[in-house]
């Protein structure tokens, strides 16, 4: 996987991890598997921190989206028949925030051509060939080197005879059960890290249609670890740091940059559709008043015609 217009960036790669590699070797065999696994691991380090800013910008352009998502969605439902006055309006709310809706895929955008480097330059370790400005002294420590009794550029694909010989195995099946348990931790990394970003992103919005197609791509996620089958397992080891790295991150800032609104505490959960239908608790109320009584009015008798007139009756 090797692309001639990023040569330039291979070698600053490959010239990173010489540096690294000679420090360690002041104080350990440069043919240890000890030493290349710091160095991979320290170059790994040094990498994710050269695009730590890029996740900060990340973070702050998702803030910046969820509080202005209230009037993007006025703008939808107002020009919901004319789509090119929508875009415009929609553009015009985010050029005023100085927001930046493309802002959460600048880390990802920034770490591939790292990864592509760093397979190219440990593809070319692999191999056995002085690239990208490596000397073949260099190439051949690293070959001579094992990592619990793995060598650095061996894959669980690699032929057991090429194990045995050119790479000097002792027991080819223990391995690549070394190597298979590699590629389960890599999985399982890969997967803690996609689901702490898809719980926080569904914490922030529960109704997310997106959000079953999140839980979804979290547990197919790990299955693509499983293509590192394929990978040396210097890069192997590159990808568990890288996943570990970004585990610890996203813990730092997600307890330091809760969601808008929410300082950090889990927002009251709102009544599903059942609640209206559940036998509500008695209320305390005054008892009623007693009615008032009945006012009847006395209507005087009539009297008989021989009351009336004073006279006898006959």
């Amino acid at each position: 996987m090797e692309f001639a217009w990023l040569n330039w960036l291979y070698e600053i790669v490959a010239w990173v991890l010489i540096k690294i590699h000679e420090g360690y070797s002041t104080f350990i065999a440069p043919s240890s598997g000890l030493n290349w696994a710091l160095t991979i691991i320290t170059l790994t380090v040094l990498m994710r921190l050269l695009i730590f800013p890029l996740v900060l910008k990340q973070l702050h352009s998702s803030r910046k989206m969820q509080e202005l998502a209230p009037q993007i969605q006025k703008i939808r439902e107002k020009y919901k028949h004319d789509k090119q006055r929508m875009s415009q309006e929609t553009m015009k709310v985010y050029q005023e925030a100085g927001a930046n809706p493309l802002g959460g895929c600048l880390p990802l955008l920034a770490q591939m051509p790292v990864f592509f480097s760093m397979f190219a330059v440990l593809n070319a370790i692999a191999g056995g060939k002085a690239k990208f400005g490596m000397s073949q002294e260099m190439v051949d420590s690293a070959q001579k080197a094992h990592i619990l009794g793995v060598p650095v550029p061996a894959t669980f694909l690699t032929d057991n005879s090429v194990l045995t010989g050119t790479m000097h195995v002792g027991n080819p099946i223990l391995a690549k059960a070394v190597l298979f348990c590699f590629v389960l931790v890599s999985s399982l990394t890969t997967f803690l890290t996609v689901r702490q970003s898809v719980k926080r992103s569904i914490a922030q919005m529960p109704d997310n249609p997106m959000a079953q197609q999140q839980k979804i791509l979290m547990y197919i996620s790990p299955l693509f670890a499983f293509f590192s089958l394929g990978f040396p397992l210097g890069l192997i080891l590159y990808w568990v740091t890288t996943n570990v790295w970004s585990l610890a991150q996203q813990h730092w800032v997600y307890s330091k940059y809760p969601p808008p609104g929410a300082d950090g505490k889990p927002q009251p959960k709102k009544p599903g559709m059942m609640a209206k239908f559940r036998k509500q608790p008695p209320q305390d109320t005054a008892p009623p008043a007693p009615p008032e009584p009945k006012i009847t009015r006395q209507q005087p008798r009539q009297q008989p015609r021989s009351k009336r007139t004073g006279g006898k009756k006959r």
